[in-house]
């Protein structure tokens, strides 16, 4: 965001609810050497789709964030001050069963710094109904819900209420469907019944194709807002595509980054598009930003923005 965040949000909090999870990133050169050692820089950070698109939101100018979401005991006290560190107001639920979940992200220090995630979700699939109040709504302009929400029958019972509550509301609710290996187990017809109702979609690149089959993203993007009213397909180094209507309406450029760790750059572009929406800019202005703090978030490890002070 070139060290400058865009004009606060002009009112109304942004809600979102998901994942907050540990992220343990080992950054290794070339391939891996199966049955022996490689060589790797490894470090513990906070993560979580939901989490992360929390903190970018709040870095880049929403003026409240809030975020519901749950965690083992093992870290609950750690994960609430990381997020209030952010700039986030967190509603973290303890989970007594379950610990924290865990994400070891493999990144390949290449020139792509591509990576490879080994999840287990721990607690945050756990979230379900009784999580849910109506008066977390209570000041909310938007709501944004994790993809992640959709790969549990206890969390995908929490997202039903949730979009219900929003919609009797008139609260406007965005998605990300977070990933395309758990979008296969679940089905594309699954999803697109699960998020109907939903303002704006998010998918990558891959999830767009892989919702429609189309192997063109353009073409993905375009026939999923026939579904959605607004599609923005995050493309990494290709920018973003904006489509409504059944049409692509514009091709955002990105912008330039050396990368040395992508975890997180989709939920730092989600972050950044909704702080925008939310500040009354135009979906394309709005994608813009996305791309700079997707670029901010490729030269950082880990999935989170930078603190200020």
């Amino acid at each position: 965001m070139n060290g400058t965040a865009p004009p606060a949000a002009r009112g109304g909090a942004l809600l979102v609810v998901g994942d907050v999870v540990t992220d343990v990133v080992a950054r290794h050169r070339g391939s891996l050497a199966v049955g022996t050692d490689t060589a790797a820089v490894i470090r513990t950070v906070p993560g979580g789709a939901g989490a992360n698109v929390a903190c970018w939101a709040a870095h880049c100018g929403a003026a409240e964030v809030r975020l519901l979401g749950r965690v083992g005991r093992d870290a609950a006290d750690r994960h609430e001050r990381e997020l209030a560190r952010c700039g986030v107001r967190p509603r973290l639920v303890v989970d007594e069963e379950a610990p924290t979940g865990t994400v070891i992200c493999l990144v390949d220090e290449g020139a792509a710094a591509e990576r490879t995630f080994l999840t287990d979700s721990g607690a945050s699939l756990r979230l379900d109904p009784g999580d849910w109040s109506d008066a977390l709504l209570d000041g909310v302009a938007r709501l944004h819900l994790s993809g992640y929400l959709l790969f549990s029958a206890r969390s995908r019972a929490l997202l039903t209420v949730a979009l219900e509550a929003a919609r009797a509301r008139g609260v406007p609710v965005s998605l990300d469907p977070a990933s395309a290996g758990f979008l296969v187990e679940l089905g594309v017809g699954r999803f697109l019944t699960l998020v109907e109702g939903v303002d704006v979609l998010l998918p990558s690149r891959d999830e767009a194709c892989l919702l429609t089959g189309l192997p063109d993203p353009a073409d993905a993007a375009a026939k999923l807002s026939r579904h959605v009213p607004l599609v923005v397909a995050k493309q990494g180094a290709d920018g973003a595509l904006v489509a409504r209507s059944g049409a692509v309406r514009a091709r955002v450029p990105a912008v330039p980054a050396v990368p040395r760790d992508t975890t997180g750059a989709g939920d730092a572009f989600t972050g950044a598009f909704l702080a925008a929406l939310l500040g009354g800019a135009r979906p394309e202005d709005a994608a813009a930003q996305g791309c700079r703090a997707g670029a901010l978030a490729v030269e950082r490890v880990g999935g989170r923005p930078p603190v200020r002070g």
